[in-house]
């Protein structure tokens, strides 16, 4: 898969995916393998699961092909496993270097549960751009299925090696179709993405024709999966089929909510350039430390102002009253606690240029996470108060359509 600001790569049972150049990593990225190309490679706790699951099922199957292994088939099946997981690297690392070629930044790779995310920072610029990064990860896993499909023609099928390199052959070649199927937020539906974009000329369109199609692909998975595992007249148990269900439900809720996602990031970075914090400010009453919260809210509210500003002697402002403060208190108590307990000290990351919009707001926003922020004129005067959940909301009723 393949997104922007969060813009995803993916081959799951795949799924794709960046933080900006010189930043960083994020926490919670799992464990760091390497740097290749200066990109942070990480695995997942998640990862081990899915390796564990696979170690059992194919060292399973393993002892009816190769009996004569006994328990070193567990052995061999978590070495196809790690070997799998290689190769969905390969795949992940052809979308990384195309979106390098184009400097669209490139925040990290995942490898987790259900395949690898590659993190793409930024959108790539034309249709054909995008199509070409969302493709080569497909191509990459196709070349691979046919490395090991030549491969196979040195070696006995009945053998260790001819069992691994059919394993590597045929998953390789599931990972290049899943991926290839044309609904977001896989890579076929970046590549429908691109295709409608370039017809349309709106990039907008083309992600909401791939987002729907993307859903449908959900219903599909959700219901096709089980039937399609019935239908094959292979005897199964309880068990396969409670697999298979959940299996087809897991895969139908990342396809879905990649989709979705990637609809509402689209519609996000419409109504982002309309983002202006001097339309979002509140206006604020200064008062000392030593206030009583009462007073400073009788203040505000004569000055129809909905935020309060702690100054220090010279005037100058030193802190904000925490609204989520203001509600812990009691009315009653209001006229006896002073409000320069319940401020937040303004750090350098809380004075925001009220002509910040867009894109640049919501990384200042990100660099220092507050509840609220002084929001000054070029010359340093105070113009008013930012508050998070102002900000928040205002995103969410643009992106919904309210």
């Amino acid at each position: 898969m393949s997104d922007s600001r969060g813009q995803q790569t993916s081959d799951q049972p795949p799924q794709d995916g960046g933080r900006p150049g010189g930043q960083p990593p994020e926490r919670g990225g799992g464990l760091l393998m390497g740097r290749p190309f200066g990109v942070p490679i990480y695995v997942t706790p998640s990862w081990f699961v899915i390796a564990a699951l696979i170690t059992w099922v194919f060292g399973g199957q393993l002892g009816d092909v190769l009996p004569e292994l006994g328990a070193a088939r567990y052995l061999l099946a978590f070495f196809f496993a790690v070997a799998f997981y290689a190769s969905v690297l390969v795949h992940e690392l052809a979308h990384t270097l195309v979106a390098l070629r184009y400097r669209l930044g490139v925040r990290r790779i995942q490898l987790q549960f259900f395949g690898g995310v590659s993190e793409i920072e930024n959108e790539a610029e034309s249709p054909w751009r995008e199509f070409w990064l969302a493709f080569v990860g497909p191509l990459l896993s196709l070349v691979l299925g046919g490395v090991f499909y030549l491969a196979l023609g040195a070696v006995e099928l009945s053998t260790v090696p001819g069992v691994l390199l059919t394993g590597l052959m045929v998953s390789n070649l599931v990972v290049a179709a899943f991926n290839l199927l044309p609904g977001l937020p896989l890579d076929g539906g970046r590549m429908l993405r691109a295709l409608v974009w370039a017809v349309t000329g709106k990039p907008m369109a083309g992600t909401v024709a791939a987002a729907w199609v993307g859903r449908a692909l959900a219903v599909a998975v959700l219901i096709g999966l089980p039937l399609f595992s019935a239908a094959r007249g292979v005897e199964r148990t309880t068990t396969d089929t409670l697999v298979d269900a959940v299996l087809a439900a897991v895969l139908a809720a990342i396809i879905w909510n990649g989709a979705t996602g990637s609809l509402r990031n689209a519609r996000l970075k419409e109504v982002l350039p309309g983002l202006r914090l001097r339309d979002l400010a509140r206006r604020a009453v200064e008062v000392t430390a030593d206030t009583p919260l009462g007073e400073a809210l009788r203040r505000a509210r004569e000055a129809q102002a909905g935020a309060v500003v702690v100054v220090d002697g010279r005037g100058e402002p030193i802190a904000i009253v925490r609204e989520s403060a203001v509600r812990a208190v009691p009315e009653h108590r209001r006229p006896w606690v002073a409000v320069g307990p319940l401020a937040r000290d303004l750090e350098p990351g809380m004075r925001l240029d009220a002509d910040l919009s867009g894109e640049a707001l919501l990384r200042a926003v990100q660099a220092t996470p507050a509840g609220e922020y002084l929001v000054v004129e070029a010359d340093g005067r105070m113009y008013g108060v930012a508050a998070l959940t102002d900000i928040e909301q205002r995103l969410t009723a643009a992106v919904s359509g309210r």
